[in-house]
């Protein structure tokens, strides 16, 4: 099986080389990952720029664009026959509740799927973050499961693994995304010329992370994954709003 593997702390992180290693062993794989760190990118694409994709000395393909242009590319013009999954990992950090609307690594795994490839995102979640070879082994646990059991079509899997030995973990477990209270007020600071400057303050604490979410998982050390789906057409909402806008005709 060929899987395209791509991330967005770069073509040279820690995390995308661990993963490599792991998947390499069973599977072809194909690395095309930014040349750069491009967290907190979500979905960005580079529309207003060419793109340039390059070699690098670890046979990794390294593209000067973002997670979403790595998969675009890769798929749309450079390789020569569609992979069978697509990957995004191993993140320096989690990716767990509203964090996926920012993230660089979920954004990679749903373009994936927004061109019609099985799809997922994996994270290590800590501050340090060491233990990637950890991920990258329940990453090939949950793959070679994916084999029998495919995703729906409109899907994704959403993976944060402890940062913690492989022995220590607790079991894996599908979640829910929890949810944080909203991130700290902005910094304001002056830059060297005295004209205000704003920073982001620290990320929010957490408002829903009881049992069945994402951040409980992690807490608890055990992995969370949560299937994420890519149509965000709030279904629930269409029949009052039908009868909204029929009134209105």
């Amino acid at each position: 099986m060929h899987i395209l593997l791509s991330n967005d702390d770069g073509v040279f992180a820690e995390g995308l080389g661990a993963l490599y290693a792991r998947l390499s062993e069973v599977y072809e794989i194909t690395v095309v990952a930014p040349q750069s760190n491009c967290s907190a990118l979500s979905n960005a694409l580079s529309i207003r720029k060419p793109l340039r994709i390059e070699k690098k000395d670890n046979g990794f393909y390294a593209v000067d664009g973002t997670p979403s242009d790595c998969v675009h590319l890769a798929i749309n013009q450079f390789l020569q026959t569609d992979p069978a999954l697509v990957i995004s990992g191993i993140n320096h950090g989690p990716n767990l509740g509203d964090d996926v609307i920012y993230s660089g690594t979920v954004a990679a795994a749903t373009e994936g799927r927004y061109m019609g490839l099985p799809a997922i995102a994996v994270s290590l979640a800590g501050e340090k973050c060491v233990n990637f070879d950890t991920a990258a082994r329940v990453v090939v646990e949950i793959v070679q499961h994916l084999q029998s059991h495919p995703l729906p079509a409109d899907q994704i899997l959403n993976i944060n693994v402890p940062d913690v030995p492989y022995e220590q973990l607790k079991g894996i477990e599908a979640t829910r995304q929890g949810r944080r209270h909203r991130a700290e007020t902005m910094i304001k600071d002056t830059d060297s010329d005295g004209n205000p400057v704003y920073l982001y303050g620290p990320v929010g604490q957490e408002q829903d992370a009881g049992p069945g979410t994402d951040f409980y998982a992690i807490a608890n050390n055990r992995c969370s994954v949560t299937p994420l789906s890519v149509d965000m057409t709030a279904y629930r909402s269409l029949e009052e709003m039908h009868s909204w806008l029929d009134k209105k005709k």
